[in-house]
């Protein structure tokens, strides 16, 4: 198991308030990739007003819930589990599959590789190469994939290299999955900030393919981390079955599965969320692309990777430097075959990623 040491984590401004004497409320977070935007002004209007849902238990089946869901991602409400957060759906996935050996694309996100090892399996990494601009070689990856391989993980698009993988790539990837017996986990968290996501989703695969589970969230999106509202879209209802009865009854409240039916509905909010991240990750990708010090690598998400090319400047210092400013950014060292001059960071508002940039580019 890869070893990964202590970082700040988006989530971590009480730390960063300890260690660096700053305020948490005056730290702007480029490093938790949620929605500038922030929740959705219409949930933000009606949720108070349904404050006294809490004096019932919200329906065991969540079935409005799991409607509203379904018709966002164009499926059937039946194919629809909802859990507290898609970090619960993961570990409930990954206990029922149990598998002995999993193959994760990497650098990616390390609860994957966490729940697995929970599980006494094995994770193995198939790395993105940095030559190949972190994108996905499909017909060497598919060379990798073997019987005993029990799990494939992708996240896509990928954290942190904010590359993904396009559905007619991801159906090689599956067919080659149904020859070797393996279960393919796709994480979509950040799939609906990509331009031409419908060239991307997976979720229309799982019409096809047996042998797929497709994880979602509103932590990122829709600007609810605290919410803690996720959900798993997968045609095998065996498989849904055996979540359900291992799942515990309730897991999301009822305020929380109110909100979900109000912002899954929100279509301006949706369209505006779009149009901001399209137009300011390719601004500030030319931007970057125009800088010597720095190499962007073309981002599918709302979220780059770079490269930091000046000698002598590593990723800890963008950190320090741009933390004192009250900008916090994400250090990729401590993400597997990333180490020392790469970091990551989500865009915010037009005003305040200039600030960014300014604080990056001296």
């Amino acid at each position: 198991m890869i070893k990964h040491k202590d970082h700040f984590h988006g989530s971590d401004l009480e730390t960063i308030e300890r260690v660096y004497g700053i305020k948490k409320e005056l730290i702007t977070s480029f490093s938790a990739n949620v929605n500038p935007l922030g929740i959705s002004p219409v949930l933000r209007q009606t949720l108070a007003e349904k404050i006294d849902a809490i004096t019932t238990y919200p329906d065991r089946e969540y079935t409005s819930l799991r409607k509203c869901i379904a018709d966002y991602v164009k499926t059937d409400f039946e194919n629809i589990i909802v859990g507290n957060g898609s970090t619960e759906l993961i570990s409930l996935f990954i206990q029922i599959k149990h598998p002995k050996k999993a193959l994760i694309l990497g650098p990616t996100y390390s609860e994957y590789e966490r729940e697995i090892s929970l599980g006494k399996g094995t994770a193995l990494y198939y790395p993105l190469r940095e030559e190949d601009a972190f994108a996905l070689d499909t017909d060497d990856f598919i060379t990798h994939l073997k019987d005993d391989i029990d799990l494939l993980i992708l996240c896509n698009p990928n954290n942190p290299t904010s590359s993904c993988i396009s559905n007619k790539s991801m159906r090689k990837i599956l067919d080659a999955c149904m020859e070797h017996g393996i279960y393919t986990m796709i994480d979509e968290t950040y799939v609906e900030f990509a331009d031409h996501a419908e060239q991307i989703d997976a979720v229309p695969l799982t019409n096809d393919y047996s042998n797929l589970i497709i994880l979602r969230g509103t932590s990122k999106f829709f600007a609810a981390p605290g919410l803690r509202l996720g959900y798993a879209i997968t045609g095998n209802r065996d498989l849904i079955k055996a979540i359900n009865t291992r799942k515990n009854p309730w897991t999301i409240n009822s305020l929380a599965a109110i909100a979900g039916e109000i912002m899954f509905c929100d279509h301006a909010y949706i369209q505006k969320t779009k149009s901001l991240i399209s137009s300011e990750r390719l601004r500030l990708y030319e931007l970057f692309d125009r800088q010597k010090d720095f190499k962007a690598y073309k981002p599918s998400a709302n979220f780059m990777l770079v490269k930091i090319l000046r000698p002598g400047l590593t990723a800890q210092d963008l950190f320090d430097r741009a933390i004192r400013e009250g900008m916090m950014i994400r250090d990729c060292s401590t993400f597997p075959f990333l180490q020392g001059s790469f970091i990551r960071f989500c865009f915010m508002s037009p005003e305040m990623n200039d600030k960014l940039m300014a604080c990056l580019f001296r």
